[in-house]
């Protein structure tokens, strides 16, 4: 399926997945969410933040340069503006020319800004999820991005593990399509 949509579109529908619920908050900033600890406003939060941190890490920076310059609320008084202006920004990052082949410095080594897309794009779209929970809304995800991220997780799946990155695999039926497939492998229930 990677083949089939490339880089950019799969981070760029994994990313409008999530931002379509969160346009979707009307107030419910404070709903809990399926993650312990995680209130609706953590969790958009938590993508704002890692949204920030797209564009200097695909422009080489270091985890270090990047220092603690996201850290705490950054969405404020407006969150949807807040969350507008850095699916915008780590977009246009994402759509930079030669962006899959460039180094990009994460904590654990240096690897292709493919690899960093993904895991970016893997993150929106299983929040995605998360945030529909929350919110009681329709949580039925894009399936060829879902399919892509779905391939491109299986090798990855016992490392994220490992790295206890995800919680453990929740088992699916035989024969379930590739968002309970990601969801389960994700640690999360279909």
């Amino acid at each position: 399926m990677l083949a089939t949509v490339n880089l950019t579109e799969i981070y760029t529908r994994c990313a409008a997945e999530f931002a379509a619920r969160v346009h979707a908050v009307h107030g419910r900033w404070d709903a809990p969410t399926p993650l312990p600890g995680w209130d609706v406003r953590a969790l958009v939060n938590h993508l704002v933040n890692e949204e920030r941190w797209t564009p200097p890490m695909l422009a080489g920076a270091t985890i270090a340069e990047v220092g603690d310059r996201f850290d705490g609320d950054l969405l404020g008084e407006d969150p949807i503006t807040a969350f507008d202006g850095a699916t915008a920004e780590a977009l246009a990052a994402v759509r930079a020319d030669g962006v899959g082949g460039r180094v990009v410095h994460l904590s654990f080594g240096d690897h292709p800004g493919s690899e960093y897309v993904m895991q970016l794009a893997a993150d929106h779209l299983v929040h995605a999820v998360d945030l529909a929970r929350a919110l009681g809304i329709d949580e039925t995800l894009d399936s060829a991005v879902t399919e892509a991220v779905l391939d491109w997780f299986g090798p990855m799946e016992a490392m994220y593990r490992q790295a206890g990155v995800i919680g453990p695999a929740v088992a699916v039926p035989a024969g379930a399509g590739a968002q309970a497939r990601l969801l389960g492998a994700m640690g999360r229930t279909p």
